[in-house]
C-alpha cells in the first residue's frame, strides 16, 4: 500500500506529463542566447525532426505559448472577419474553438455532439454540402476534456475534396500520440503542444499549415503581429525564430524528438496504446467503466461508482497518496476520473496507479451506491491485467 511519506509524487494527467529524464538534463544545461549558431544548428535540428513528427512537408512552427496560442494563430493566419466556419462542439475544446471563432468575428456554425462521442462524417459531410461557403471546419483529433478520438482521417477524405475549405485540427493531445498524417490525410492546419506527447514542460506551441492553408493566407484579414507566420518562415529559413526564442525549451525538444521520429517514433505509439489499454481493462476490475465510446490511446475517462464524488477523490488521491489525477469538467464535475498515458510513465507508475486506485476507492466505499464493495481480489485481477500488458 502507498502513502503519502513514503511515495515519490506521480503525475498521471493528460498534460501537464512525466517529463523524460532526457528532457530533465536538457533543461539543465547552460542558458546560451539564441542568436548563435549553436542554437541556429539546434533549430534546424529541431525543424527537421517536427515535419516527421507531423507527417508533413512543409515547416512546422513554434510559438511560445500555450496551446490556445496556436489555435488563435490558426484563425488569424487563414480566415477573415465574416467568414464562416464549422466548429465540431464535443466537449470543452470544442467550445473553445467556437468562442475563439466568435471573438473574431467569424460567424460560426456548431455540429454539437454528445459528450464522450465521435463526430459522424455523414453529418459533417451534409452540413458543407448545404452550406458551401464555410472557409474552415474546426474540430479536435482528440476531445481531452471527454478522452474521446474523433474520426479525423474520415473527415479529412471528405473535406479536402472542398478547396473553398479548410480543414483545422487541435491535435494537441494527439499530434506525437496515435497516428496522424498531415499530408496524406489531407489535414490542413495541425497543432501540437509542449506539455503532450512531447514530454516537456507547458511553453511551446506548435502549427503546420498545407500549401491549400498558405493560399488562405494570402486573402486573410484577420490582425495578426506576434502570430504572423509569414514573418516566422522567414526566419526560420536562417533558422531563427522572429521574436525571442524559448531556448532551454526548444533544445530539451531537440532531445524529445528522438522519442517520436525514426525507429522510436512506432515504440512510442505502441507504449501509449498500451498503457491506454492496460488502464481501461484494468480499471474494470475496480468497478470503474470507461466513459468515451470513442476511447483516446493519450487519456481515459473513467466513470466513478454511484455515490463516489470524482473531485473529491482526486483531492483524497492527491493528499493522500501524492498522485495527481484529472476530474471532470462542466457536466462531467464529479463523474470521472481522467488518467493521462503521456510522457514518462514507467510500469512502476502503473502499479502504483492501481494500488492507490484500490485503497481510495476502499476508502470512500462507505459513500458508494448500495452492492459496491472492493477485495483484495479486485486489486489481484487489475494488478494481472497490468502484468499482462507490461512484462
Amino acid at each position: 500500500m502507498f502513502f503519502k511519506h513514503k511515495n515519490p509524487y506521480r503525475l498521471l494527467t493528460p498534460g501537464p506529463v512525466p517529463l523524460h529524464p532526457d528532457v530533465e538534463r536538457a533543461l539543465s544545461e547552460p542558458m546560451i542566447h539564441h542568436r548563435t549558431p549553436e542554437f541556429e544548428r539546434c533549430l534546424k535540428s529541431v525543424t527537421t525532426k517536427l515535419k516527421e513528427t507531423f507527417a508533413t512537408r512543409e515547416s512546422v512552427f513554434i510559438h511560445t505559448a500555450t496551446g490556445s496560442g496556436a489555435m488563435e494563430s490558426a484563425l488569424v493566419n487563414t480566415l477573415s472577419p465574416g467568414d464562416e466556419v464549422l466548429c465540431i462542439v464535443s466537449g470543452k475544446f470544442g467550445e473553445r474553438w467556437a468562442e475563439m471563432a466568435s471573438t473574431f468575428g467569424l460567424k460560426t456554425h456548431l455540429i454539437n455532439v454528445s459528450w464522450g462521442e465521435a463526430v459522424d462524417p455523414s453529418v459533417v459531410e451534409a452540413e458543407l454540402s448545404k452550406n458551401k461557403n464555410i472557409k474552415a471546419v474546426l474540430t479536435q483529433a482528440c476531445e481531452t476534456s471527454t478522452a474521446t478520438v474523433h474520426p479525423i482521417r474520415e473527415l479529412g477524405t471528405i473535406i479536402k475534396q472542398r478547396p473553398q475549405t479548410l480543414f483545422m485540427i487541435d491535435a494537441i493531445t494527439a499530434v506525437g500520440a496515435m497516428m496522424l498524417e498531415m499530408d496524406d490525410w489531407g489535414l490542413d492546419v495541425v497543432i501540437g503542444g509542449s506539455q503532450k506527447a512531447f514530454m516537456l514542460p507547458t511553453g511551446l506551441s506548435f502549427i503546420a499549415l498545407s500549401k491549400k492553408a498558405w493560399g488562405f493566407y494570402e486573402s486573410s484579414t484577420l490582425p495578426k503581429f506576434y502570430w504572423d507566420l509569414k514573418r516566422e518562415q522567414k526566419c526560420l529559413e536562417k533558422g531563427e525564430t522572429h521574436f525571442s526564442s524559448a531556448v532551454p525549451l526548444i533544445r530539451a525538444l531537440d532531445v524529445a524528438l528522438d522519442h517520436l521520429t525514426g525507429q522510436n517514433k512506432m515504440k512510442t505509439l505502441a507504449r501509449i496504446q498500451t498503457l491506454a489499454q492496460a488502464t481501461r481493462e484494468a480499471a474494470s476490475h475496480l468497478g470503474l467503466t470507461v466513459y468515451s465510446k470513442s476511447p483516446s490511446p493519450s487519456v481515459t475517462a473513467l466513470l466513478t461508482p454511484p455515490g463516489v464524488d470524482s473531485q473529491k477523490l482526486r483531492t483524497h488521491i492527491e493528499k493522500e497518496y501524492n498522485l495527481t489525477l484529472m476530474g471532470g469538467q462542466e457536466q462531467l464535475k464529479g463523474k470521472i476520473l481522467r488518467v493521462g498515458h503521456l510522457g514518462y510513465i514507467t510500469n512502476e507508475d502503473m502499479f502504483a496507479l492501481f494500488d492507490i486506485l484500490y485503497n481510495s476507492l476502499r476508502d470512500f466505499s462507505l459513500n458508494a451506491g448500495e452492492g459496491y464493495t472492493l477485495h483484495r481480489e479486485n486489486l489481484d485481477s487489475a494488478n494481472e491485467v497490468l502484468k499482462k500488458y507490461l512484462q
